[in-house]
């Protein structure tokens, strides 16, 4: 593959903060890809950006992609993009941190134009390896439908405190599912604004409803539209967020509870509302609890899915101890985590080799790119985790019910 240029500017993501895309051009034409930028982020995470910001990464990414210009690289397969990989890794060592997200970026575009160089769309290119060119199976879509945490602004001085109340189709086809998450996110909206009594209700960093509800009224509105349209609810509690020296504090009703506490109270959360996905909800660091609370769910509700995301941050070495502790039997994968494709291909095919359960995910902050469901599709996620609304969600939900018509 000739570099004909490759080409960075900035632009502005879902939450109108700056992030970096890239154009690259070779003689099979123009490929782009940005990169999105998370707000609740795993301690284990590398970083976003340049200690001194997107400008300073953006700077940096100018002069390395000079060097790239009339380069020639030969990618037939994703292990290919170490040669680019050590190069970057040697400027950085000169220059100073591009960042996880320029990392994103990068290869992004780069495996996008690799597929293009042997006719290829990129999940077919990553599919052809990392499945032997099966027919792919398409995954289930995970939406926000309503929002608390970080994500979410105060309503008259409240909000939940877990982060995500997520419902979850359970189709064969992808399309269907996402059509049913939209149907129950506006039905959630009508039951929101008649038991908060007002005319009308914003929505937060995801799309999701932004409501002033307590983790558990917010809940009984999620299990509502969960029943009437035949769906199962997830949860992100995101509870690193809220935890501080061995407890959780708990903000909407003011409790604190300390790490046997929580796992209790997750436990009966799952029991209560059948709870088919739960996502970090004990504390980063803490591999222990979250192995409590897998062994507690298992035993009262087996098909849930106790899921490490800031556990494990997409990181090998963290997903090997999660998986041989017991911890969890699904996790997330967020490319810009790790920042190296090669990294995540090796964290995929650990999932698979072990059984562990994939959802790709988006960030807080996204953009147009559709790069995500290339990848969940490619390597075989079970779930695609990229919001209900929005037009930064729904072009990667369009993305798969794209390739899913491509297939017949």
């Amino acid at each position: 593959m000739f570099v004909k240029s490759v080409v960075p500017r900035v632009i502005l993501n879902s939450r109108k903060e700056w992030t970096v895309e890239i154009v690259l051009e070779s003689y099979e034409g123009k490929f782009r890809c940005s990169a999105p930028s998370g707000k609740s982020t795993g301690k284990s995470e590398v970083v976003s950006w340049n200690e001194d910001g997107v400008k300073a990464s953006y700077k940096l990414l100018r002069k390395f992609c000079l060097g790239l210009k009339h380069e020639n690289f030969i990618i037939k397969k994703i292990k290919d993009l170490e040669k680019l990989e050590k190069l970057m890794r040697s400027f950085e060592r000169k220059n100073g941190l591009l960042g996880g997200n320029v990392w994103y970026a990068v290869e992004g575009v780069f495996l996008r134009a690799a597929a293009a160089d042997v006719g290829k769309e990129l999940w077919e290119f990553i599919n052809d390896e990392v499945n032997d060119g099966l027919k792919p199976k398409m995954p289930m879509p995970v939406g926000n439908c309503i929002g608390g945490g970080l994500h979410s602004k105060l309503v008259n001085g409240k909000r939940p405190d877990f982060q995500e109340f997520l419902l979850i189709g359970k189709e064969k086809s992808y399309g269907k599912a996402v059509t049913k998450n939209l149907r129950a996110y506006n039905y959630a909206k009508s039951l929101i604004m008649k038991k908060a009594k007002r005319i009308s209700i914003a929505r937060n960093d995801e799309g999701a409803w932004n409501v002033s509800f307590s983790n558990e009224n917010t809940l009984e509105i999620l299990k509502r539209v969960a029943k009437k349209y035949d769906l199962r609810i997830g949860l992100d509690v995101a509870a690193g967020s809220f935890y501080d020296k061995g407890y959780y504090t708990y903000r909407n009703k003011e409790l604190i509870r300390d790490k046997v506490d929580e796992v209790d109270y997750m436990s009966k959360i799952v029991s209560k509302f059948g709870i088919f996905y739960l996502e970090d909800g004990i504390d980063e660091e803490d591999f222990g609890g979250f192995k409590s609370l897998y062994e507690s769910v298992k035993g009262k509700r087996k098909k849930c899915l106790i899921v490490g995301d800031d556990l494990t941050t997409t990181h090998l070495k963290r997903t090997q101890r999660a998986v041989r502790s017991g911890a969890i039997n699904a996790m997330i994968i967020k490319p810009n985590q790790v920042g190296s494709i090669v990294e995540v291909a090796k964290v995929v095919a650990y999932c698979k080799k072990n059984g562990i359960v994939m959802t790709f995910s988006h960030r807080s902050g996204e953009t147009m790119d559709d790069i995500l469901a290339d990848y969940c599709v490619g390597f075989g996620g079970q779930f695609l985790k990229s919001g209900i609304f929005g037009r930064e969600r729904m072009v990667k939900l369009k993305r798969v019910m794209e390739i899913e018509r491509s297939l017949g």
